[in-house]
C-alpha cells in the first residue's frame, strides 16, 4: 500500500510517500481501506514535535473515512464491506489515515451509512471536541440530540473554524440559540451558513454589547478558541452556571481570570483535549455525533460553512502546510479512488 510516513519531527518536508505492506488486523482490530483522510491542527503539531516517532515511523492524521476490508478475532465479521468513519487512528499508534489502509481498534470505527466520505473524514476530532465543549457545563445537558439545548444560549468564539463550525451545527441541532464571533464578512457568511442565529464581527462590533443585546441574562456555554485573548469578554457574558470550554490556545498561552466576577455566578472554565477525555465522555460524543450524521443534520462544504480543500496522497505535505498556515475550512487528502 501507499502511505505517507515521517520518521523524524519537523516541517511538512519530513513527510514522504512510501510503499508498505498492508497490515493484518489483530484481535479487536479493524482494517479500513481509506478513501478520504482529514487533516487537523493536532496532526501537524504532532509532526512538528521535534523527536522521532516512538516506533521509528508514523503515518499521520487521526480522522478518515472508507470501507472495512477485514476484521480481527473478536470483531463482528458483518462489518466487512461497511462504509465507516474512524477517529483517533494515530493516537498512540503508528497507523494514521494518510494511507491507502489504516488499522484501528474496533471501537474507533463507526458506521457511516450513505453519508459522504468527505463528511466522515471531517467528523472525528472537530465534532468530538465540539461535543465536549457543549456538554461540559452544569447548565448544559451531557448528551446532544434534537431539543436537548432548547432555551440555552451558546457563544461560539471563532465560528468559522472547523471546531467552531461543528459546535454551531451540533448546538443548532439541539435547538440552542447560537451566537458566533468571526473576524470579517467572509467568515460571517460561513458561520451563518453553518446555522448560527447571530454573527458578530469582533473587529467591527462590541462583542459584549452585542451578546448582551441578544441574550440579556448571558450565555450558558462558550466554545472558546482563544481563551487568553477573549477572557475579558467571556467573563462579561457568562450567565449563572455558565461554562467556558477552551479547546485551543489561539491568542496566547497565558490566561488571567478575575475571581469575584466568576465566583458569583458559579461559572466554570473547562479545558478540553479530546485525546485525553474520559472514556465515558468520549463514548457519549461518538454516539451523539454518529446519530447526528445518521439523521443527516451534519454537513460539510461551502454551503455548510466549511469549504473543502482536496489534495492527493502525493501532496500530503502541501495539505499539512495548508492547515499549518490557517486554511479556512477542511483540508482533505484523497487516498484512493474509492
Amino acid at each position: 500500500m501507499r502511505a505517507v510516513v515521517y520518521t523524524r519531527g519537523g516541517d511538512p518536508s519530513v513527510l514522504e510517500v512510501v510503499e508498505r505492506p498492508v497490515p493484518e488486523p489483530g484481535p479487536g482490530e479493524v482494517l479500513v481501506r481509506v478513501a478520504v483522510s482529514g487533516v487537523n491542527p493536532t496532526d501537524w503539531k504532532s509532526r512538528r514535535g521535534g523527536t522521532a516517532p516512538p516506533g521509528g515511523w508514523q503515518i499521520p492524521n487521526q480522522d478518515g473515512a472508507g470501507v472495512v476490508e477485514a476484521v480481527g478475532v473478536g470483531v463482528d465479521a458483518a462489518l466487512v464491506g461497511e462504509r465507516v468513519w474512524v477517529w483517533e487512528a494515530a493516537w498512540q499508534r503508528p497507523w494514521g489515515t494518510a494511507a491507502e489502509y489504516t488499522l484501528v481498534p474496533a471501537r474507533q470505527v463507526v458506521r457511516l451509512g450513505p453519508a459522504s466520505f468527505d463528511l466522515g473524514a471531517s467528523l472525528g476530532i472537530p465534532f468530538l471536541t465540539a461535543h465536549r465543549c457543549l456538554t461540559a457545563g452544569e447548565a448544559m445537558p451531557d448528551r446532544i440530540n434534537a431539543g436537548a439545548m432548547e432555551g440555552r444560549v451558546v457563544l461560539v468564539q471563532g465560528g468559522a473554524g472547523a471546531v467552531g463550525n461543528a459546535a454551531v451545527q451540533l448546538a443548532r441541532w439541539a435547538d440552542a440559540t447560537v451566537v458566533a464571533t468571526v473576524s470579517g464578512p467572509e467568515k460571517a457568511q460561513l458561520a451563518a451558513a453553518a446555522g448560527a442565529d447571530h454573527v458578530v464581527d469582533y473587529r467591527q462590533q462590541d462583542v459584549v454589547a452585542e451578546v448582551r443585546r441578544i441574550a440579556p441574562r448571558g450565555v450558558d456555554a462558550v466554545v472558546e478558541v482563544a481563551p487568553g485573548a477573549n477572557a475579558a469578554i467571556d467573563v462579561q457574558v457568562a450567565a449563572a452556571h455558565a461554562c467556558v470550554a477552551a479547546y485551543a490556545t489561539d491568542g496566547g498561552d497565558t490566561l488571567t481570570l478575575p475571581v469575584r466576577p466568576l465566583m458569583g455566578p458559579n461559572a466554570r472554565w473547562q479545558f478540553v483535549l479530546v485525546y485525553t477525555l474520559t472514556e465515558a465522555a468520549k463514548a457519549k460524543a461518538v454516539y451523539d455525533v454518529a446519530a447526528a450524521a445518521a439523521e443527516g443534520v451534519l454537513r460539510v462544504g461551502s454551503e455548510a460553512g466549511l469549504p473543502l480543500h482536496y489534495y492527493p496522497l502525493d501532496e500530503a505535505a502541501a495539505a499539512h502546510a495548508a492547515v499549518e498556515a490557517g486554511a479556512v475550512g477542511k483540508v482533505l487528502i484523497l487516498t484512493t479512488d474509492t
